[in-house]
């Protein structure tokens, strides 16, 4: 009888508020999936941060000359960025694809290595990523890499369309470090535009345009 019960209610339920409960479902499922790809992502992007941390000792100082044969990924992680004010860290892999950047942030592959003349790229989905707006000119940036350590002061930042490219010039004049971002932070994959931080590296120091 119960069961008869059952299949009746179901059969009476008012087509507006079945499809209002349907809503409510799909909305539950979508956020416990949300949280549970987050919590995966950040998972991976310690074990990342760990793996730099136990298996890379950085050189006090860094070469006049980057050999080239230290200048690739060794699985898939390319150097490590830290940023003191905000207490940043996080090992960069190399590409800036979906799947790169779903864990953490990645290394533009047009642009160039730290220690090399123009400019290098760091991106990352916004969720994963810095507190830009607390970024000012004058804080320091700091790539970590199997060579050395090279510091970078943020000069500005800037709001563009995800279709400007004069915002990461890999050849520009002088030694520089471009992070990039969407934008608005809260926007995640609704964001329409992108939200872009300078910086010129001032250590090691160098005479060449474009440096402290």
């Amino acid at each position: 009888m119960a069961s008869v019960g059952l299949r009746r209610g179901w059969g009476h339920l008012d087509p507006l508020r079945a499809t209002f409960l349907l809503f409510i479902a799909a909305g539950v499922l979508l956020i416990v999936s949300f949280f549970y790809a987050t919590s995966v992502s950040i998972a991976q992007q310690q074990r990342l941060d760990q793996e730099w941390r136990n298996t890379v000792q950085v050189p006090s100082s860094a070469p006049a000359v980057v050999p080239v044969n230290l200048k690739h990924p060794i699985d898939g992680i390319d150097f490590a960025i830290s940023i003191p004010k905000l207490g940043y860290f996080a090992a960069v892999k190399e590409g800036i694809s979906s799947s790169v950047l779903y864990d953490g942030p990645g290394h533009y592959p047009q642009t160039h290595w730290p220690g090399d003349p123009g400019t290098v790229g760091v991106a990352a989905h916004n969720v994963y990523w810095i507190d830009f707006p607390k970024l000012v000119p004058g804080d320091e940036v700091d790539l970590q890499t199997r060579y050395g350590i090279y510091r970078y002061h943020v000069t500005g930042s800037r709001i563009v369309s995800p279709n400007d490219r004069s915002v990461l010039v890999p050849d520009a004049l002088g030694y520089h470090l471009t992070l990039t971002t969407c934008w608005p932070l809260w926007a995640g994959a609704f964001a329409t535009q992108r939200y872009v931080i300078f910086t010129d590296q001032f250590s090691p120091p160098t005479e060449k345009p474009g440096n402290v």
